[in-house]
């Protein structure tokens, strides 16, 4: 068994743990699961489109991007993902991958195959009803990107998809939001947003000239966190944090 194993089921089981639906003894299940953890670089590929997928993966370190690719070559990330989080649960169930999930820092994966998280969800109930809420999450999340896409103003539709990035990753334990480095390039904030780099780049400065972000790169920071969820009318809710 994996000397990493207590690390990914300790990441895994806290996120869990958080929707109070699973006990200690269901937390002790997860670390009797078969993990591969390998160490992956910046712009590794974790899922394909097309790829027949035998495992599911739990990020436990780092940071990564689920996102489509046009015929033309665009890119379109559709969410951001953190430590905890399972970047293709509903994999358990449909095997065919759908878009792709890549890693946008170094980043540590725990890669648990699908016959044994099935087997661990028939036998622990409660874990399968956690995993199945994560999954309704993930949809608000993306109904969330929707309406940000396609009816906020660029400004506002950056500091949003920015406020929602630092506050999950506050809720993961990564720290408070003027403690956090935002790791995404502006190709990736473009990406996200539909906003072409230049765009980007201008937006980014007004939002440091408004004093709610600074530096620049990756090395972009939070500089006021209440000016900042202002600017992008942010509201939680739809996270489900303290739910």
């Amino acid at each position: 068994m994996s000397s990493f194993i207590k690390k990914p089921a300790a990441a895994l089981g806290r996120k869990l743990c958080g929707s109070g639906m699973i006990s200690p003894d269901e937390v002790d299940a997860l670390q009797s699961l078969p993990l591969r953890t390998p160490r992956l670089k910046a712009g590794a590929w974790v899922v394909t489109e097309g790829q027949l997928v035998s495992e599911c993966g739990v990020l436990i370190s780092g940071y990564a991007c689920r996102h489509k690719v046009a015929k033309d070559g665009g890119r379109q990330i559709v969410s951001f993902h953190v430590a905890g989080d399972f970047l293709d649960v509903q994999h358990l169930w449909v095997e065919n991958a759908d878009h792709n999930v890549q890693l946008i820092t170094d980043a540590n994966v725990a890669f648990v195959p699908v016959t044994a998280l099935r087997q661990l969800v028939e036998e622990h109930p409660a874990i399968g009803v956690a995993l199945w809420r994560d999954s309704l999450l993930d949809a608000s999340v993306f109904r969330e990107w929707v309406l940000n896409v396609g009816r906020r103003g660029a400004k506002t539709r950056i500091a949003h998809m920015l406020c929602e990035f630092v506050a999950r990753s506050e809720a993961a334990g990564l720290g408070s939001p003027s403690e956090q480095v935002i790791p995404m390039t502006q190709e990736h904030i473009g990406d996200a947003t539909g906003l072409t780099s230049v765009h980007v780049n201008r937006m980014l400065r007004t939002l440091r000239e408004d004093g709610a972000l600074q530096g620049s790169g990756r090395d972009l920071q939070v500089a006021d966190w209440k000016r900042l969820k202002q600017i992008a009318q942010f509201r939680a809710d739809y996270l489900h944090l303290a739910a």
